[in-house]
C-alpha cells in the first residue's frame, strides 16, 4: 500500500445527522475500526438533499470540527474531512455554488452524487451544468443501481461525459449481491472505476473497511491499481487535485466469458 494509508471519500461517520452513525460512541467505534485497517483520512459523507434536504452545509462542517476534535481527545489518529453523499436533484449547482449542498472535502472540485437506487435517469444535462460550474461529479455506488445494472453500457457513456465512479469495497465481496460483485470487479478490469470507498454506516454490517477491497484489487487486477483505487485518487479527491485514469487489463475477454459476465459494450 502507498505511504500515507487509505483514503476513504464516501463514509457516513458523522454522528445523528443521517442514516449512518446514531451515537458519539459509534462514530468512535468506526474509527477505530478505520484506523485498525490502514485508513488515515476519511471524507464524512451525511446524505444532502433527497430525504434530507434539511441537512445543511454548515450542520456538517460544524459536527465534522466537533468530531476531528473529539478524535484528537480520545487519541484516534483520523483525520475527518467535510463532504456530502448528494441526491440529484434539479437546483443542485445552485446549492453547491451557496455552501447549502457541500463537495468533497469542502475543496469545491467534487460532488459525490447519488442516483435512486432502484431507477436510472440520464446525467447529461447535470453533467453539463456541473461543468460550467466548474465541479466534477463523481458518481456513487453505480454497481449497486438496479437500472445501471440492467445496462451496464451507461458506465461507459457516463465516463466519456466526464462523470467519474466511485465503488463500494463491499460490493467487490459480494455483500450487495452477485450481480453488484460481478459489475465491480468488470469495472475494475475494464479501467472504470475510479476510486473505491466504503460507504460505511455504522461499525457492525457496513463497516468502514478497504483493506478487503485493496486485496481483491491486488488479486483481480495489480497492487499498482489498488494503491491508485484505495489511496492516490481518492487523495486526489480530498486535496481537490486530478484524478488519474485507471488502466484496462488485457485477457478481460476470457476472464469475463469464464466468469459468465453479461455483454457490456
Amino acid at each position: 500500500m502507498t505511504p500515507g494509508g487509505f483514503i476513504d471519500i464516501h463514509c457516513h461517520l458523522l454522528p445523528n445527522i443521517d442514516d449512518g452513525s446514531k451515537s458519539w460512541n459509534e462514530t468512535l467505534k468506526m474509527a477505530k475500526l478505520a484506523v485498525n485497517d490502514g485508513i488515515s483520512t476519511i471524507v464524512a459523507t451525511p446524505h444532502q438533499l433527497g430525504s434530507y434536504i434539511r441537512t445543511h452545509g454548515d450542520a456538517i462542517l460544524d459536527q465534522t470540527t466537533k468530531l476531528q476534535s473529539y478524535l484528537e481527545s480520545q487519541g484516534i489518529p483520523l483525520h475527518v474531512l467535510p463532504g456530502a453523499d448528494v441526491r440529484i436533484e434539479a437546483d443542485l449547482t445552485d446549492k453547491l455554488a451557496s455552501g447549502e449542498v457541500l463537495t468533497l472535502a469542502n475543496r469545491g472540485k467534487h460532488v459525490l452524487l447519488e442516483l435512486p437506487h432502484e431507477l436510472y435517469f440520464p446525467l447529461e444535462n447535470l453533467h453539463q451544468q456541473l461543468q460550467t460550474a466548474g465541479y466534477t461529479g463523481i458518481l456513487s455506488h453505480p454497481e449497486r443501481n438496479q437500472g445501471i445494472l440492467r445496462d451496464w453500457k451507461v458506465i461507459r457513456t457516463l465516463i466519456d461525459q466526464g462523470y467519474l465512479m466511485q465503488i463500494t469495497g463491499s460490493s467487490l465481496r459480494g455483500t450487495f449481491g452477485r450481480h453488484s460483485q460481478k459489475m465491480a470487479e468488470w469495472m475494475v478490469l475494464e479501467g472504470l472505476a475510479h476510486i473505491v470507498a466504503s460507504d460505511a454506516h455504522g461499525s457492525n454490517g457496513r463497516r468502514p473497511l478497504l483493506r478487503p477491497a485493496f486485496e481483491r484489487v491486488t488479486s483481480l487486477a495489480n497492487i499498482e491499481t489498488a494503491n491508485l483505487l484505495c489511496h492516490t485518487n481518492p487523495a486526489a479527491v480530498a486535496l481537490g487535485g486530478t484524478v488519474q485514469k485507471p488502466l484496462k487489463f488485457n485477457g478481460m475477454s476470457r476472464f469475463t466469458r469464464l466468469l459468465g459476465f453479461r455483454q457490456a459494450g
